[in-house]
């Protein structure tokens, strides 16, 4: 990386290495896998065409992503996450955990459909009984199942899991998040729920933003 603190601590190696604007939320959007150019721009809109395109390739001379170019018929470049910016994970994780007990946060700001389903990733409540829901934002699908312990997210391809949540990121953490129930987000317009209304709001009940 061209920038550095010049010294030789170990936070100061760290952040020279992700310490520049947009770094951690680009890696952000690359958590749940590889993307083209256009969809990183999409979930990161602040950041210039320029300013992404430099900061891509810095971060694969840092060994954080790899760059490559799809075999035919798409072949188009795409960007994905080594080992080493997989593990930026556990970071992105403790400033979601310290960011939403500071004073502040607006929501109603953009919310990337990446960024919505890592804040899920980061607080929910893993015990209790299996369950299993979809997530479909503006072309972007996930699913996410958690449950005995274990919470895990994936991209989807299409409708999967016994519910299925569809509107905006922004709309679905409000009703994911807010204190509103389910029955009344939906009726408010912040959402659509396709199953079990109650169900929804078991599932629901197991993410809480501290207050």
């Amino acid at each position: 990386m061209p920038k550095s603190y010049g010294e030789g601590c170990l936070a100061a190696h760290a952040l020279d290495l992700i310490g520049d604007r947009w770094t951690l939320l680009v890696a952000r959007e690359l958590m749940l896998g590889p993307k083209r150019f256009g969809a990183i721009r999409a979930g990161v809109p602040g950041i210039a065409t320029n300013m992404l395109a430099g900061r891509l390739e810095e971060m694969v001379a840092a060994g954080l992503l790899t760059r490559e170019t799809l075999p035919p018929p798409a072949s188009v470049v795409v960007y994905g996450l080594t080992e080493a910016g997989e593990g930026l994970w556990p970071i992105l994780k403790a400033l979601c955990d310290w960011g939403v007990r500071q004073p502040g946060h607006d929501p109603r700001l953009f919310i990337s459909p990446t960024a919505l389903m890592l804040s899920m990733r980061a607080i929910a409540d893993r015990g209790g009984a299996p369950m299993a829901a979809g997530f479909s934002m503006g072309g972007e699908r996930f699913e996410v199942r958690l449950g005995s312990g274990a919470y895990a997210v994936r991209r989807a391809a299409g409708p999967c899991g016994d519910l299925q949540f569809q509107g905006t990121a922004n709309g679905l953490a409000a009703l994911v998040y807010g204190s509103a129930r389910v029955s009344d987000a939906v009726e408010a317009g912040l959402g659509r729920v396709e199953g079990d209304l109650g169900l929804a709001q078991q599932f629901v009940d197991r993410f809480h933003l501290p207050r």
